[in-house]
């Protein structure tokens, strides 16, 4: 699994190379003539350092242009927002102490390049048909738009099962919430899966940079599968977390987020990420909520007064046992207010008893 820099970095070569930007349109041509062609997406010195002989072209870009220029069988060097053709038939000479493990020619060139300038560098076989992108240490070879969208498809189905799983466990966390029954393992259950779903949005959305403008419609699904999911996430690590002043939130997340799959398995890892200690029975701990989440549930509740009625009532039981009175004295919390809050938690409540004998 790359890292999330890595990940990042490969998002944004695909947006590079995506369906429906001019550079794709070049290469596709390039593609269907069946001929190759090695091509340097960059302009620092460091690449025109290493070019030697050919033609200093400096025009504007254009698919056509990309397309004929590469009927030579010399490299291309383009500007790093594809908007200018520099150099055409240019001989690239990458330090040839470089390590590759690319056996053809024109590949084993665009790699040390790639390694050597960090630029990036698309080398198109005019045997197999395939697009490959490398930048740095870092190799990606394009796939048929088909298969990408059968990926795609099934990814969604997966994510939309894994949706279903993550609203039923927070369901019950919230009716335990309420409850005052909560114990670690539902507050793990909830924090495993919401990574395990934003781990498949992820893959989706590396899909998504792929098919370029093909990819509207996955986009859209993707955005009602996936809507508040991480704030979700983050507002049970809000309540539970131990140690907020030294751990804040999202750096929990974020180091949950980067843990190999069979670390995440391990439900009593992430609960000693949150601050709590113990053995084997570690899970069976009971725990309360401070209620940053259930309270953002309620309709047209400023986030300041959620964070002024946990600074006073200190746990979400101590909140739901509150008098009007009480609540009244709350900075900014009047009694309209104050009934609103009742009213909107108990609403919470009926919908999820609801949810509970669906």
């Amino acid at each position: 699994m790359l890292d999330e820099r890595a990940e990042e970095q490969l998002l944004k070569v695909l947006r590079t190379v995506a369906p429906g930007t001019p550079l794709r349109e070049g290469l596709e041509h390039i593609l269907r003539s069946e001929s190759g062609a090695l091509i340097v997406i960059a302009d620092q010195p460091e690449v025109l350092e290493i070019a030697e002989g050919g033609f200093h072209v400096n025009a504007d870009f254009s698919p056509a242009k990309l397309y004929e220029l590469a009927k030579m069988d010399g490299a291309i060097i383009v500007d790093k927002d594809s908007r200018r053709i520099l150099v055409a038939n240019t001989q690239l000479v990458p330090d040839l102490g470089i390590p590759s493990n690319e056996t053809g020619i024109r590949h084993r060139t665009a790699e040390r390049v790639a390694r050597q300038t960090d630029a990036l560098v698309i080398s198109i076989s005019e045997r197999r048909g395939v697009i490959s992108i490398y930048k740095g240490a870092m190799k990606y070879v394009l796939r048929d738009l088909e298969v990408i969208f059968t990926k795609a498809n099934q990814a969604l189905q997966t994510l939309e099962k894994y949706r279903t799983v993550l609203d039923r466990v927070l369901v019950s966390l919230s009716i335990t919430e309420f409850e005052d029954t909560v114990t670690l393992f539902e507050v793990c259950k909830v924090i495993q899966r919401v990574v395990m779903t934003l781990r498949v949005v992820k893959e989706i959305e590396k899909y998504i940079c792929e098919l370029g403008t093909e990819g509207r419609l996955i986009t859209m699904q993707l955005e009602e599968l996936v809507s508040n999911v991480e704030n979700e996430g983050l507002m049970v690590i809000r309540d539970y977390n131990v140690n907020p002043d030294e751990k804040p939130h999202r750096q929990i997340l974020s180091i949950v987020e980067s843990w190999p799959s069979e670390d995440l398995l391990d439900l009593p890892l992430i609960a000693r990420v949150l601050g709590y200690s113990g053995g084997s029975a570690i899970l069976e701990q009971n725990v309360s909520p401070r209620g940053y989440r259930v309270l953002g549930k309620i309709p047209r509740l400023p986030y300041p007064v959620v964070e002024n009625l946990v600074m006073t009532f200190g746990t979400l039981s101590q909140v739901l046992n509150a008098s009007l009175e009480e609540l009244d004295e709350v900075e900014g919390i009047g009694e309209t207010r104050a009934r609103s809050i009742k009213d909107g938690l108990s609403r919470y409540w009926n919908q999820l008893l609801q949810e509970r004998y669906r």
